[in-house]
């Protein structure tokens, strides 16, 4: 008998919302309660993946164009989805996933503009129409994510990456794309609270994540 398929979650939001952190937090817990579980991250989770990350994030004098950098992102997707997220489905593991197509249709659709019907197609190609069981948003207000960015920037002596200095008008932007796709979608996106600490928005996260086990 074939295993059944295992679940896909996806961690969303901008900028210093903690995702990261909760979507870490998400693998451990259901890692303790026997779940074979893998967590990946975004853009990465591959050698190639990884390489494109590195692209992604480069500061150099010739950073990649509003179209060069969808391709850059939904190629990562691509090789993470055929290489990792598939097999592990199919396997019958769980997926946690710091980011995934939400963030493309988010930061490049909305924030930079982009034609969203090209970005549905192009990732539907990508990742072969792949879509998240359930996707966790974190939601925090901007002046509660800066504050954050900058602390984290001081804990690990690291500066903003160039998607990060995009500028506040930007992520308005992908702000306002984040709260369209999940009236769009209620019933697979979760909004979270996410400016409370970590274990306040952990124990919103986890009212929703159990209910899939």
């Amino acid at each position: 008998m074939a295993a059944m398929r295992g679940r896909f979650i996806t961690f969303e939001g901008g900028e210093g919302c903690g995702k990261s952190t909760q979507a870490a937090r998400a693998v451990a817990e259901l890692a303790a309660l026997g779940i074979d579980v893998v967590g990946v991250r975004e853009p990465g989770g591959t050698r190639l993946a990884e390489l494109v990350r590195g692209l992604l994030k480069d500061e150099s004098a010739d950073p990649p164009c509003d179209r060069a950098e969808l391709l850059l992102f939904l190629a990562a997707r691509a090789q993470l989805v055929e290489k990792v997220i598939r097999p592990a489905l199919s396997a019958g593991k769980w997926v946690v996933s710091d980011r995934f197509s939400d963030s493309t249709f988010a930061y490049q659709g909305y924030g930079r503009g982009m034609d969203l019907g090209v970005i549905r197609t192009a990732n539907d190609f990508a990742c072969g129409g792949l879509v998240p069981d359930m996707t966790l948003l974190l939601v925090a207000d901007p002046a509660v994510a800066a504050d954050r960015m900058r602390a984290r920037e001081a804990a690990t002596s690291t500066a903003a990456d160039r998607i990060e200095c995009a500028g506040d008008a930007f992520h308005a932007r992908l702000r306002e794309g984040f709260d369209a796709m999940a009236a769009a979608e209620p019933r697979r996106i979760v909004r979270i609270d996410a400016n409370g600490s970590p274990d306040e928005v952990w124990g919103e996260v986890w009212k929703y994540l159990k209910r899939l086990i």
